[in-house]
């Protein structure tokens, strides 16, 4: 289906046996590999006279995505695909916002919600240019991956994290307290737009015969995303509970599949809340920058494992006895660093598959 992916079909199986938290052969593994050097398409020259430019130039992001995929290897279930980025503020940016590009693939926006009084005045665009850029994007990667490699969804960041950019997060901290009811609107209103545009991308991308993948390379036939909430991670847990988990959990009903991305060890706070949304399949757990260790995490990945979810681990490939030693293969996603080479690769593999068979 994928030239990139000649086994696409075995990894979409294992896949729709993670979701079900079942084992054909293995856990899901995924990781990075490189061809060889002299075996590399060259990446296309940015010749654009601001970083904005070359984030925004839809065709040069299509040739780039198809360049760089066609210098990887994508063995075990590691898969070559793409998805239009504008950075992680793109849905704010569709009320208002106007977004700041870096030279490094960062992007950012500026607060436009100064005075709750004008709350009412915030309204998805639906003519936004990021809207269209976006549809362009999407386009683009298409053409350029037709029958090579998967196109995906956008970094939405709905909900919590979109009303933190239109307020700044510090301020949205405080008006947790003095303006709840004004945020508890905000969110039921901004939730209804994000399933529009989630959508509108969804039909978009089905009608092309793609399946639904994103930024987290998990993929299913139908409704699939990454629900989060960054911006949790400055709240209690009551105030997540009354205002942000409501809308988590109709996200979570909205799609058929679904990993929350748990960001930071001051989101572990509502890692009970989380566990308890019956439609939730599955946790992604960031620890950040500092603090990767396995070892440093496992009660939490036991936590989820012995509560009925999937789990994502990322850890590095000296790590994986450790994983082996503590962790149950069913409803096991990881993606592994480290993986230098074609022989590591298929070391990593059958012992994945060694393991899974004595864990049946």
């Amino acid at each position: 289906m994928f030239e990139f992916k000649p086994d696409y079909e075995q990894t979409k199986q294992r896949i729709e046996a993670f979701w079900e938290r079942e084992l054909i052969d293995r856990p899901v593994v995924q990781f990075h590999l490189t061809k060889p050097l002299e075996e590399w398409v060259p990446l296309p020259t940015s010749q654009h006279a601001t970083p904005a430019d070359r984030w925004l130039d839809a065709e040069y992001q299509a040739e780039l995505a198809l360049a760089s995929l066609s210098n990887q290897e994508f063995l075990g279930d590691s898969l070559p695909a793409a998805h239009p980025n504008l950075g992680p503020e793109v849905f704010s940016a569709f009320y208002g916002c106007t977004i700041e590009f870096g030279d490094y693939g960062t992007s950012w926006t500026r607060p436009i919600l100064h005075d709750w009084r004008d709350a009412d005045k915030l309204r998805f665009d639906w003519n936004s240019p990021y809207l269209a850029k976006l549809r362009e994007m999407t386009d683009a990667l298409l053409a350029a991956g037709a029958g090579r490699f998967i196109v995906g969804m956008t970094d939405w960041h709905p909900g919590g994290d979109a009303i933190a950019a239109f307020r700044d997060p510090q301020q949205l901290a405080l008006d947790m307290i003095d303006h709840t009811e004004e945020v508890r609107a905000l969110l039921t209103r901004v939730e209804a737009d994000y399933f529009r545009v989630y959508d509108m991308f969804y039909e978009k991308l089905r009608v092309a015969g793609q399946p639904i993948t994103s930024w987290t390379r998990l993929l299913w036939d139908g409704r699939y995303y990454i629900p989060s909430n960054d911006f949790s991670c400055m709240v209690s847990k009551a105030m997540f509970d009354d205002l942000f988990l409501p809308g988590i959990v109709n996200e979570c009903r909205f799609l058929e599949r679904s990993i929350y991305h748990l960001d930071g060890p001051g989101a572990l706070r509502h890692l009970d809340s989380l566990l308890a949304i019956s439609e939730l399949d599955a946790i992604q757990w960031v620890p950040g920058a500092g603090r990767e260790e396995f070892d440093r995490w496992i009660p939490v990945f036991r936590k989820v494992q012995a509560a009925g979810k999937g789990l994502q681990v990322n850890c590095r490939f000296t790590e994986i006895d450790q994983v082996i030693e503590t962790l149950d293969p069913h409803g096991l996603y990881l993606t592994v660093g480290g993986v230098s080479s074609h022989e590591a690769a298929e070391a990593l593999l059958k012992k994945l598959e060694r393991w899974s068979v004595a864990r049946r």
